[in-house]
């Protein structure tokens, strides 16, 4: 059974209603907080935290219970209750089971996996004082060592929680790796794999007949010396599990951009506009909602968002960004104030089925719109073959194929017009956005053929020997 539970209920769990779904335990267990009270726990009598619930979120966007529960959920508003149990005691996945039963029982909704939900007492039989006492105060992490954060989910989808981006936080700050060990059924959305991609954070995945191997590299993995690490031959090679290399192609393919952008720090500064010009040029409407984590619970605000980022500055904002659940189509932004200004990296990714054509024509008069009044810096276009539905599974993915490179004013002085202008194997670029501070648009293929990446690398090799 999966030690995450939640509950999904059409009305906020007020303090009366949390505290009768912690009774699932009975009377000899007890309740503490933490996180300045945004985490409620239910604890053995010695004080060790069984059950972690996090606050109720309000998820206002269409289309998000689904997207993250990977079966049909109640749609928005709904009040998401997160309920997570300790992978050290037996009774704790049937407590959260309980809690989240309760709740639904006092408040209707459903609960997540549907299996989970009971309305029993679940006394504690386990010893716990047998049970070593775990090492860390972080609800989400279940080991802990001196250089690793590790993370058991159970869960078909992974998302990047605020119990993960909390998790990540912290393993960060400590200097350690943040580990995420799964069953190979499991995939990530793309904030979790934005997340785990830089070593030494990994996504484990535990197969029954090839071990412990990479989710997102593929590489075999062992537990060595308080971490997961490459099993490697004689010569020092990483091997590759048989499981990760299992291929099938369906046809479905995705759109990414990649695109900077860079704005004076004034006070009527606001943000996210390049984003959402993005969405319009290709999805035909703005984007859906946004949040710091998943699931992605506010409505798309290009006021609210910039008023978060400028109360976190100069420390950076990192964001996930959802369209309507017709077009799959997800962004993550990551917001930093520079001596040059403020910057916004921005990566897009838009989802398609095999009858689906992607909108490569709508390409370049987004680039062009974004140059003339949002402050581009850089775009680059690309087409992969990937899931529609834009998750990713613990196996081997094509690799992108460049569409288009775009660069703005400020990169085009950097590099000097004139070779900016004339690259001496093509492709010749076309003059876009405001004709006095034009931005250049290199065309590179349709996304098919894989000689475009000899074209790019040959182009930016040009642009960087300025």
């Amino acid at each position: 059974m999966t030690k995450d539970v939640i509950a999904l209920t059409p009305k906020m769990p007020d303090l009366n209603t949390l505290l009768a779904g912690l009774y699932a335990g009975g009377p000899d267990l007890g309740v503490n907080t933490t996180a300045h009270g945004a985490v409620v726990q239910l604890c053995a009598p010695d004080g060790r935290p069984l059950v972690s619930v996090e606050a109720p979120i309000l998820v206002h966007v269409p289309g998000e219970t689904t997207r993250l529960l990977d079966r049909p959920a109640p749609d928005g508003p709904v009040w998401w209750t997160e309920a997570r149990a300790s992978t050290a005691v037996a009774e704790a996945g049937r407590l959260a089971g309980s809690f989240a039963g309760r709740l639904t029982t006092v408040l209707g909704g459903t609960v997540w996996p549907p299996e989970a939900a009971t309305t029993d007492v679940v006394p504690l039989t386990t010893d716990v004082s047998a049970v070593p006492l775990p090492a860390t105060a972080t609800p989400a992490v279940d080991v802990l060592t001196t250089t690793t954060a590790v993370v058991i989910q159970d869960r078909p989808l992974v998302p990047l929680t605020s119990w993960l981006a909390d998790a990540l936080r912290t393993a960060t700050a400590a200097d350690r790796a943040l580990q995420i060990v799964t069953p190979p059924t499991t995939r990530l959305t793309l904030p979790a794999r934005t997340a785990l991609r830089g070593l030494p954070n990994r996504w484990v995945v535990q197969h029954p007949d090839h071990g412990y191997y990479d989710g997102l590299s593929g590489a075999l993995l062992h537990w060595k010396n308080g971490t997961f690490t490459p099993v490697r031959d004689e010569n020092g090679t990483a091997q590759v599990a048989e499981a990760f290399q299992a291929v099938t192609d369906t046809g479905e393919r995705q759109l990414l951009l990649a695109l900077s952008t860079r704005h004076p720090a004034d006070a009527d500064l606001v943000l996210g506009r390049a984003l959402e010009i993005a969405y319009h040029y290709l999805t035909a409407g703005p984007p859906a909602g946004w949040s710091t984590a998943e699931p992605i619970n506010l409505p798309w605000s290009t006021r609210q968002l910039t008023d978060l980022a400028r109360s976190r500055a100069p420390q950076p904002t990192w964001l996930t960004v959802i369209g309507h659940p017709d077009r799959p189509a997800l962004a993550t932004i990551r917001i930093l104030r520079t001596p040059a200004g403020v910057e916004e990296d921005i990566t897009l990714a838009l989802g398609y089925s095999r009858d689906e054509t992607p909108p490569l024509d709508a390409i370049e008069p987004l680039a062009a719109a974004l140059a003339a009044e949002h402050g581009l810096t850089t775009l680059l276009t690309s087409l992969r073959t990937a899931r529609r539905d834009l998750t990713v599974p613990p196996r081997v993915e094509a690799p992108p194929i460049p569409v288009a490179l775009t660069l703005g004013q400020a990169e085009i002085e950097s590099i000097g017009r004139t070779r900016a202008e004339r690259p001496p194997l093509g492709p010749a670029p076309t003059r876009l956005g405001r004709p006095a501070e034009p931005a250049l648009h290199y065309p590179l293929g349709d996304g098919t053929d894989p000689q475009a990446w000899t074209t790019f690398q040959q182009l930016t090799h040009h642009l960087k020997q300025a």
